[in-house]
């Protein structure tokens, strides 16, 4: 059974978001506080985290800052109010790995939900996958470089096994979206030139590995 997290200020927000997932069998706790949710999300293992921008005691992003310091590994959805690119990025920069746009139908939220469990479903999924010096765990999510564990987000983890699992093509910022995200991406591409930046940096190599093919996307080599 998935267990979920759904950290929102707004009561009527709240109990409909909490209302439509059990509907799924999911396991769902909430907080209307940013500190509470926090320390929840901090203390519990959740497989998401659906978290509000503006909250009170503790704001979105630095929970999901703070989150990913501590190294928890849940998939964060952010809500946000504001149709705001830099929020919107600067949500991927501190960790968040989706974001939903408010008035949001609660078909959509589920749906995008679903997908994201569809994809942490490790059933069926090759346990180990070796390129060169990077080795990445698929059952644990954990990645190695040079046999030193790095530290990524779900989604970078996600980013970097499909280029290495399309090792050597063109890989365009629309395909990563619609391949890593499951659906057809309403922001900008710079979602992806985010996360790209975050795994050359957390590479030892990845300035040299991950090369941008000008006009298309990346690739890696």
């Amino acid at each position: 059974m998935a267990k979920i997290l759904v950290i929102e200020d707004e009561q009527s927000i709240l109990k409909m978001i909490a209302y439509d997932l059990k509907q799924f069998d999911y396991e769902v706790d909430t907080a209307s506080d940013g500190l509470k949710g926090y320390e929840m999300a901090k203390t519990n293992h959740y497989d998401i985290i659906v978290l509000d921008l503006m909250l009170p005691g503790m704001n979105g992003l630095t929970i999901a800052e703070k989150l990913r310091e501590k190294q928890v590994k849940s998939y964060i959805m952010m809500l946000t109010a504001m149709d705001d690119e830099y929020q919107k990025v600067h949500g991927f920069e501190v960790g968040a790995d989706d974001y939903i746009t408010k008035p949001f139908s609660p078909r959509e939220l589920t749906a995008r939900i679903k997908a994201v469990l569809r994809r942490l479903d490790n059933s069926n999924k090759v346990d180990l996958i070796e390129y060169e010096n990077i080795k990445l765990n698929t059952l644990s999510y954990e990645a190695f470089v040079n046999d030193e564990k790095i530290d990524l987000t779900l989604k970078e983890f996600e980013l970097l096994q499909y280029m290495i699992e399309h090792k050597g093509k063109a890989l365009s910022r629309d395909q990563l979206l619609t391949k890593l995200w499951g659906y057809n991406y309403d922001g900008d591409t710079r979602v992806v030139d985010v996360h790209i930046f975050k795994l050359r940096e957390k590479i030892v190599d990845g300035s040299e590995r991950i090369k941008t093919v000008r006009g298309i996307g990346y690739k890696l080599i």
